[in-house]
């Protein structure tokens, strides 16, 4: 892509504070993430190093979390020193105008996008799972509890399955499951002391009792060990260790197709589904916010009062992203508009700015 000088210098010039911001970040979230681990270790066998290793495989998440608001401060840091040093003016008085230097600003935006869908599909699903099941194994070798004291509960057709414990080494333990027919009363409840995962779709169940209900009467059988073939693999339940927001398009589709087949509600997962769309163009609409500051240096406060204004529109943007999320669950929103809700606000607001600036 050729660049012209004007473009090569206002590029690097971004991108430097850009990386440099990401890496201050990064480096204070790795230290609380650390100190918030802490309290965890010497919990079952989770020492200092399975901590340290967490919070490294977590990096990622942290990466994709991080960009845009890195987007946005770097941007400001970059054109207000630039704007110190009167090069926006220099720049501007040789016929540059407002919409070539926000092209400029969206080219590098344009690889921070590209960076966020890369590190958001190709390496967060995976580390993200990879230090849960780290954790989870060091503490107490359990995947997930989702909630309820009495373990994981999962539909699939006309069963309701309750998992007392299950490890990340595709193994059950505890199993119960409640089968409905079609009238949608009770016909069979099943307890399994464990089952053991055989691809590609059942498991080999073992210390099996099962209770038949038949009329007004009712059959124990006993079974050493059973076949059971269910859609629930040990890749749907590892979906439920990760955040949706940290989960991979595929894994989201999969796991929403899933709860539709069993007509449950997916409003959360397609909410998810979107934010992993719209996530990356955040860093467009970052980087416009930011160049009306870079038209204007004011002497009170400079650089350093630019840069507190951008750390708190970024944690209003983060704070207003994960409120409509939780708000179009609660209000059965459109998933789309509840997650570009915040990006449509902010991009909206950068345009009123820009208006505004070039009105003066």
């Amino acid at each position: 892509m050729y660049l012209k000088l004007y473009e090569r210098y206002v590029v690097r010039e971004t991108f430097s504070a850009i990386l440099l911001v990401l890496a201050a970040f990064l480096a204070l979230f790795s230290f609380f993430d650390l100190i918030n681990e802490l309290k965890s270790v010497g919990k079952g066998g989770y020492q200092f190093i399975h901590a340290a290793i967490f919070v490294l495989l977590s990096l990622p998440g942290r990466v994709y979390e991080l960009i845009p608001i890195a987007a946005l401060i770097g941007a400001l840091y970059s054109l207000s020193t630039l704007a110190r040093n009167s090069e926006i003016t220099v720049l501007r008085a040789s016929g540059l105008s407002t919409r070539e230097l926000l092209t400029t600003l969206f080219k590098v935006a344009g690889v921070l996008a590209v960076a966020t869908l890369v590190v958001g599909e190709g390496v967060m699903p995976f580390s993200e799972k990879a230090a849960q099941e780290l954790r989870t194994r060091a503490m107490s070798n359990v995947i997930a509890l989702q909630g309820f004291n009495s373990g994981l509960w999962v539909k699939d057709g006309r069963s309701f399955i309750n998992i007392r414990t299950a490890t990340p080494d595709a193994r059950l333990e505890g199993v119960r499951i409640y089968t409905f027919n079609e009238a949608n009363a009770l016909e069979s409840v099943t307890d399994a002391k464990e089952g053991e995962f055989e691809p590609p779709d059942r498991w080999k169940l073992g210390g099996v009792v099962s209770m038949v209900l038949q009329g007004e009467s009712a059959r124990v059988d006993r079974q050493e060990t059973k076949e059971w073939q269910s859609a629930v693999t040990p890749d749907l339940l590892s979906v439920l260790m990760v955040a949706p927001e940290r989960m991979s398009l595929y894994g989201l589709f999969n796991y929403t197709r899933h709860l539709l087949e069993n007509k449950q509600k997916t409003e959360r997962y397609e909410i998810a589904i979107w934010k992993k769309l719209i996530y990356p163009l955040t860093a467009l609409v970052m980087v416009a916010l930011a160049l009306p500051f870079g038209y204007s240096y004011s002497r009170v406060g400079g650089v350093s009062l630019k840069i507190f204004g951008g750390v708190m529109v970024g944690i209003l943007f983060h704070m207003l992203n994960g409120l409509f999320s939780s708000l179009g669950v609660i209000n059965s929103w459109p998933p789309f508009a509840s997650a570009a809700a915040p990006s449509i606000l902010f991009l909206l607001a950068a345009m009123v700015m820009l208006w505004w600036v070039e009105r003066r």
